[in-house]
């Protein structure tokens, strides 16, 4: 393709599905679709069971909800385009198209980053500071924590589109995932993206790094604090509320952190594992995070238990 062709105004883009796999794609939408379907509606349940049941009206439970629907909008964001691979086999995008969604990813993961620390601080104020708990962790709190992880993403991720929108395009504009990701846009980018490529490992510190950083420290004061009061029942059934929280931590900065990995020694690593990892990246979250809760919170069971119990009953009669 010339160079004149890929420097215009509206450049494309072309994902690759699964190198070795073209031919079974359409087999392999199957479980693709199933996955997003299980994701979607277990988040949607998720944020049906918190608003109607008065005993999850608590902040855990409200950042929980907030989790839910970050996890709702990244599965939203990545299945068009993933589906769109394996069901019609259609592997181009436009431009404005591929930055809106690599806007959404990259904003809704910094955000998903973040509630992930306003939990981390409900579990802190839970175990260390009980008696002030209500105190603390007002719903104006809550809102304040939530909309502090939206503005931070929304707004320190916001000039990235910009910026790959000052560059011109000159190669054969080939994404290596199945969904628009910054450094892989900024490697297909012609001149100086020195800049660009600073600016997105600032905001790289100054989200992920900053929020794992703060994770780790609460937890190492909640573990201090339970082994101060001694190896009481009830202290380790508070540590165990904390388990929840810790699965959804790990499901969701494990795959960033290989991932992250990958992109530095690319050209060493399988086409198989970097594209299977992309995928985990954005659709493991989504899918792991209401099974997590699902299956480790004695609340969440019980507010299933009552919903599908009445919904039986209802049916018999």
């Amino acid at each position: 393709m010339s160079a004149v062709s890929n420097t215009s105004d509206w450049p494309m883009f072309s994902f690759i599905g699964i190198p070795g796999l073209e031919s079974a794609h359409m087999w392999i939408s199957i479980p693709f679709c199933l996955l997003y379907l299980v994701a979607v509606g277990g988040n949607v349940l998720l944020l049906v069971l918190v608003r109607s049941e008065q005993n999850l009206h608590e902040p855990q439970y409200y950042f929980l909800a907030m989790l839910a629907l970050t996890d709702l909008g990244l599965s939203l964001s990545t299945m068009p385009s993933v589906l769109a691979i394996f069901w019609f086999d259609v592997h181009h995008i436009g431009l404005d198209a591929c930055l809106a969604q690599m806007f959404f990813i990259h904003t809704l993961s910094s955000v998903e980053s973040g509630v992930l620390v306003a939990m981390a601080f409900d579990r802190l104020v839970a175990i260390c500071a009980p008696l002030n708990y209500s105190r603390i962790l007002t719903h104006c709190t809550v809102v304040c924590l939530s909309g502090a992880a939206f503005l931070r993403g929304a707004t320190l991720l916001a000039p990235l589109p910009f910026f790959l929108r000052t560059f011109p395009f000159c190669g054969a504009n080939v994404l290596s995932h199945s969904y628009c990701y910054y450094p892989d846009m900024l490697n297909l980018a012609c001149g100086d993206v020195t800049f660009s490529s600073v600016y997105g490992l600032v905001c790289v510190l100054c989200t992920f790094a900053v929020d794992v950083i703060f994770i780790l420290v609460s937890y190492m004061k909640i573990l201090g604090t339970v082994m101060k009061l001694g190896l009481q029942e009830r202290n380790w059934k508070s540590l165990h509320t904390c388990a929840c929280h810790l699965c959804t931590v790990l499901v969701f900065y494990l795959p960033l952190i290989s991932l992250a990995v990958l992109h530095r020694y690319s050209e060493e690593t399988s086409p198989l594992l970097y594209t299977t990892m992309s995928n985990a990246y954005l659709l493991m979250t989504p899918l792991l995070n209401p099974l997590v809760y699902s299956l480790k919170s004695r609340q969440i069971q019980a507010a299933l238990r009552k919903r599908f119990w009445v919904q039986r009953v209802i049916a018999g009669e």
